[in-house]
């Protein structure tokens, strides 16, 4: 395909490419719907049908979120947690510490609660106890009266360390992770991944599974007449946390999770739980909540205690009814997610130059390892790997002979079925995921055979350029960059993977001024203008610590450059503007 603008090589080594769409499916979404033919060609350039359209910029649950049923074990999985709200038995919701976990945990604790069943929780300590479900912290909560585990975002692979229920209280699992086998011998496991599975749901994350259970148990209670002398729950309201998970989980925004996040994002603007709201306060995010507030302001703090921290702390914010407690943890998190990044940024320079060395090998998967790396920012650092070579890349740190990492993929390569793979292989001591994150722990003279097998199994990403392609939407004028186009492009939010956020060039722009502004200089803010100068747009390059980009900004040389980036409204004391999100630039 011939580049756009002739951009073969950007200054950050992509090509860039005009995002094909076909015309007339453009054309036909305009004129049925009433929007400008721009608008229906990035729906058709998103494979969005004429007929899917209206469903598309408006996403309802009532249109897309399928029958909980359609799930194997769901009705199992409801009819006994009907029994345990309608008996008041004691529940123990066993989660987990990334972001998915805790949300899925809060929403089954907030639904039972909210049903007078009493509850108790458990989130494992990543480097004490490692993830799912394990015999200790399950007779832990037998003894402290649980008759019933429901184990979320976990589980699936957790046959061994769920038998030690057996005779003592059921278990149910609510879980999306990849499955290689049966299901556990436990009372139901809602998956939508396990091989018996044919419902089509495989894109849920385990928070939205956990909201299609709670759907079905009031579903299930209704059935019993239990609301006859009580109001129903408000389920619509534990959207904010099906919206918060479907984000930072990284699934797709298609389908039911484009109508998740889209009237999540609606109940978590509202600030009606304590913890989010004082998370929102704490970032400045004062306007509508995003996907992006979600995936770069929220998720990284809650995710941080995880990593670093007290395993619990995300779960204890998203559940706490006291404002004035939810700001203290709200800045507990802050606190701890700046000591990740400073473990992170000590990892990250070594972990980049030795897989600099494999990406120049011609390696198709990168793996890596260091002594006294931690366990918890290895997915971190994964994941700026994958964004700097565009391969799939596992890190471990590696401690008394053992390495725990994480990996992350690129779109279309399958990372989590191969860690499967190699630890069915016996490479592994533990592994699974789902395809673009995994993790594993493996004796550390084991990882060359590992690095090996993933190179193997994933050779297919050895024909990727080093770097993304760059899809353009089209180019853009400063003129036309404009807040009423901002607002039209907004129409096709929320932004994520299986529908990003529309790029666009200004072709032959100049940059007037640039100055670093931010915590620690780390965001450059600069205002460009037509090669025959006009009006300027404010236009903001993030993550800009160092790299050809920044230096190029900064260096004001009055040259005129292709820039690419995102237009977007800004909000600022009740006025509205618009900015330009720089992603990439190219010399003329």
């Amino acid at each position: 395909m011939d580049a756009a603008l002739e951009v073969a090589r950007s200054l950050s080594g992509r090509r860039w490419l005009w995002r094909q769409a076909e015309a007339r499916t453009g054309l036909g979404i305009a004129q049925r719907l009433g929007v400008p033919e721009l608008v229906g060609r990035m729906l058709a350039a998103r494979g969005v049908a004429i007929d899917d359209a209206a469903d598309f910029l408006d996403p309802t649950l009532r249109a897309l979120l399928p029958d909980p049923s359609r799930l194997t074990d769901m009705d199992a999985a409801a009819d006994r947690l009907a029994d345990a709200v309608a008996l008041g038995e004691t529940v123990a919701v066993f989660g987990d510490y990334d972001v998915d976990g805790a949300c899925s945990a809060a929403l089954m604790v907030s639904l039972l609660r909210g049903l007078g069943c009493p509850t108790l929780t458990h989130v494992p300590h990543r480097m004490t106890e490692g993830y799912g479900p394990n015999q200790a912290a399950l007779r832990g909560l037998l003894a402290r009266g649980a008759s019933l585990v429901v184990c979320v975002d976990c589980g699936t692979a957790a046959a061994e360390a769920l038998a030690v229920l057996e005779g003592a209280a059921d278990a149910i699992v609510l879980d999306h992770h990849k499955a290689e086998g049966p299901p556990p011998p436990v009372r139901a496991t809602v998956n939508p991944n396990r091989l018996d599975d044919s419902s089509g749901c495989g894109l849920l994350c385990a928070a939205a599974v956990a909201f299609l259970t709670a759907v079905a148990t009031v579903r299930s209670l209704r059935r019993r007449g239990f609301f006859a002398a009580r109001a129903e729950p408000d389920l619509l309201g534990l959207l904010d946390l099906v919206a918060l998970a479907t984000v930072c989980d990284v699934m797709p925004l298609t389908g039911v999770n484009r109508a998740l996040v889209a009237q999540g994002l609606k109940v978590m603007g509202r600030r009606r739980r304590p913890g989010i709201a004082a998370l929102l306060a704490l970032t400045g995010r004062g306007g509508a909540p995003t996907a992006m507030s979600c995936g770069f302001g929220l998720g990284p703090r809650i995710n941080a205690a995880g990593r670093i921290a007290e395993a619990d702390l995300g779960l204890r914010l998203l559940l706490t009814e006291d404002p004035a407690e939810a700001a203290a943890l709200a800045e507990r998190l802050d606190g701890i997610n700046r000591q990740r990044q400073e473990v992170e940024a000590g990892m990250l320079d070594a972990a980049l130059r030795a897989a600099e060395v494999q990406a120049e090998a011609g390696r198709a998967a990168l793996v890596v390892s260091g002594a006294g790396w931690h366990p918890g920012v290895v997915g971190i650092v994964a994941g700026r790997i994958k964004e700097r070579f565009n391969r799939p890349a596992c890190v471990a740190g590696v401690a008394d002979g053992v390495a725990k990492g994480s990996g992350r993929s690129v779109p279309g390569i399958d990372l989590g079925a191969a860690v499967i793979g190699a630890r069915q292989a016996g490479l592994l001591a533990t592994g699974g995921g789902h395809p673009m994150a995994a993790g594993f722990s493996l004796p550390a003279d084991g990882l060359a055979a590992f690095a090996a097998y993933l190179d193997e199994r994933l050779s297919a990403a050895a024909q990727l350029p080093a770097a993304a392609d760059l899809l353009l939407e089209g180019a853009l004028t400063v003129p036309a960059a404009t807040a009423d186009f901002a607002a039209q492009l907004a129409r096709l939010a929320p932004f994520g993977p299986g529908n990003e956020e529309p790029v666009f060039a200004l072709a032959r722009a100049r940059v007037v001024r640039a100055d670093r502004v931010g915590r620690e200089g780390a965001t450059i803010r600069s205002f460009i203008e037509g090669e025959g100068g006009g009006p300027r747009l404010k236009a903001m390059l993030f993550r800009a610590r160092d790299g050809a980009l920044a230096d190029r900004l900064l260096a004001r040389s009055g040259e005129p450059m292709h820039l690419a980036g995102q237009l977007r409204l800004e909000e600022w004391q009740g006025n509205t503007g618009v900015g330009f999100a720089i992603v990439d630039a190219a010399a003329v």
